[in-house]
């Protein structure tokens, strides 16, 4: 096994075709194929299962490919070390919808002014969909609600978040689940943390909620709970960024829901030389607070 043999599974592995690889990294078909073959004999299992003109990863190649990634992220990384090269290349990151909002501008322009030569891709979306993709090798690293306890990754604690149920302006006093069991609610989808977290609010209480809707948007929910349709939960500070904030009650969790810890995590062994200087200045400007 070599490092030619690891870049081309890379290459077709997420092509999906030996054609489309063998244009990517500028080889003949032929040699794909055979390289392929090689590996697969070395290692005594078949990474792709073959379909006419496209190759799909069995399990033990998608499994392998985690490996490959890692291994050749490194090289680049000791490579780019030992010659003393400032950061560069891509570095996609991902975060959760709020902390992009008003958690991260000012450090990612930090960032951008220190290392011009990185290519900082950001993409948003729920814990579990940042997860997924920081595993997958999709995303460098990702903010994601934490602590995070999967055994493939690790990071640091990153900002502290107050968590605020927000209500219509003339809605009773909430002071907990039970003042609003059976009442519609606003989240994101079933794969995020904070709808997980209201949820246990309210089991945690006895109580359930009305009907989920679920919703692409802080903004969206704002607005339906501003037209008196029902409830939502998000960040104080994701709040008071929004235009309307002033159109809705707003109540406090009780201590033991009030506070959530936002993470900064990567996979386990996998930090490159960019995603490094990034934590360095995450680190260096204490940015993990609570806000009261």
């Amino acid at each position: 096994m070599d490092l030619v043999q690891l870049e081309i599974f890379k290459a077709v592995a997420e092509h999906g075709s030996i054609s489309a690889a063998a244009a990517q990294i500028h080889r003949v078909p032929s040699n794909l194929t055979t390289r392929i073959k090689q590996l697969e004999q070395d290692l005594g299992v078949d990474l792709f299962i073959r379909e006419k003109s496209r190759l799909r990863l069995s399990p033990a190649g998608w499994s392998f490919l985690e490996y490959a990634r890692r291994i050749l992220d490194l090289v680049q990384e000791a490579r780019a070390t030992v010659a003393g090269e400032e950061p560069q290349g891509a570095f996609p990151l991902g975060s959760l919808e709020s902390t992009a909002a008003v958690r991260i501008p000012e450090l990612l322009a930090a960032y951008n002014q220190l290392h011009p030569k990185v290519d900082l891709d950001l993409s948003t979306g729920p814990s579990g969909t940042m997860i997924d993709g920081v595993l997958s090798g999709r995303l460098a690293a990702a903010f994601v609600d934490g602590p995070v306890l999967h055994p493939a990754l690790e990071g640091v604690p990153a900002f502290e978040e107050e968590m605020v149920i927000i209500a219509p302006l003339n809605h009773a006093p909430v002071q907990r689940a039970a003042d609003v069991n059976g009442e519609n609610i606003y989240a994101f989808r079933s794969n995020c943390s904070y709808r997980h977290h209201f949820e246990k609010w309210f089991s945690t209480d006895a109580a359930v909620p009305g009907k989920i809707f679920e919703m692409e948007s802080y903004h969206g929910m704002l607005a339906c709970v501003s037209a008196g349709a029902g409830l939502a939960l998000m960040p104080r500070k994701m709040l008071q960024s929004m235009p309307g904030s002033a159109t809705v009650s707003v109540w406090p969790l009780t201590a033991d829901f009030r506070y959530l810890t936002t993470w900064l995590v990567w996979r386990r062994g996998t930090v490159s030389r960019s995603l490094s200087m990034f934590v360095r200045l995450l680190e260096e400007r204490g940015v993990v607070r609570a806000d009261a």
